[in-house]
């Protein structure tokens, strides 16, 4: 039985294991065990075959057990990492931890471990769309190649440099993005593909969790100004993972895809103007 891995298992995480899960092996991995244990035992009643570990993303030697993990149930097919921090939810020097760190630490990881034919999934955010272009050149490309143990020590993501987490978070997912363009290559040489889903504002509890906060104002204005006009549900996110993921997208590595409603389109249009 092929096996499924899924890291991060809130809305959009148990959205994607329910939809990816069926005839494979599940490994669910999330920090928090209370929710690990609780998603897991629902899938369990539903049917699926699923593995449960702990894993800190941020932890070189925790990332690297869980992909040994992958490994020891099966052909690895299928990687989606979704676990993330928000800028609501802790500050800075965490969210580089985790949302940088986290999956450069994933893509190296599982890059070795993935089998042929395999694909695998990260999950980014419009945020690292709008924060394209900003980025001087050299720093994306620092951002892209660095090596992991190395990433958090480069001067671009001191804290001089980095001074809130609103700006880690958009920083972050823009390396997610450059990152993920690098490891398409490492990941095809094992005949694999990876790519990412930068999505919008999505109803999740973080999604819910983010329009509650100080922000909320301006990402009601963006979802106003969009073109579909409303919040994404985690089975948007699903939906497109399942494509990334699939057979139909054989010839797709590398790149970013937005499901973001959008946003970034009435942005660049100019029909929506962000603060800053």
């Amino acid at each position: 039985m092929s096996v499924v891995v899924v890291i991060g298992v809130g809305g959009m995480g148990e959205a994607i294991a329910r939809r990816q899960g069926t005839g494979h092996h599940l490994l669910l991995a999330d920090f928090d065990t209370g929710t690990l244990e609780r998603v897991a035992g629902t899938l369990r009643g539903e049917g699926y075959t699923v593995t449960t570990a702990r894993v800190d993303v941020a932890d070189h030697a925790s990332v690297s057990a869980l992909a040994g993990t992958a490994a020891g149930l099966g052909p690895v097919t299928q990687v989606a990492h979704t676990a993330g921090l928000s800028p609501v939810q802790a500050p800075a020097d965490a969210v580089l931890r985790v949302d940088l760190l986290g999956v450069a630490l994933v893509l190296e990881e599982f890059g070795r471990v993935v089998a042929p034919g395999g694909a695998g999934v990260v999950i980014a955010s419009m945020a690292g769309a709008l924060t394209a272009g900003r980025l001087p050149a050299e720093m994306e490309s620092v951002l892209a190649t660095t090596p992991a143990a190395e990433l958090l020590a480069l001067p671009h993501l001191q804290a001089d440099a980095i001074p809130d987490a609103a700006t880690a978070y958009g920083v972050a997912k823009r390396a997610n993005q450059v990152r993920v363009h690098a490891a398409s290559l490492t990941w095809g040489a094992r005949g694999a593909r990876v790519n990412s889903i930068s999505p919008g504002v999505i109803a999740t509890p973080m999604g819910q969790e983010e329009l509650a906060g100080a922000s909320g104002a301006s990402m009601r204005a963006m979802i106003d100004a969009s073109g579909t006009g409303r919040l994404g549900t985690a089975g948007d996110i699903a939906a497109a993972a399942a494509f990334l993921l699939g057979p139909e997208s054989t010839f797709v590595t590398g790149t970013d895809l937005l499901v973001d409603g959008g946003v970034v389109a009435a942005v660049r249009s100019g029909a929506l103007a962000l603060p800053g």
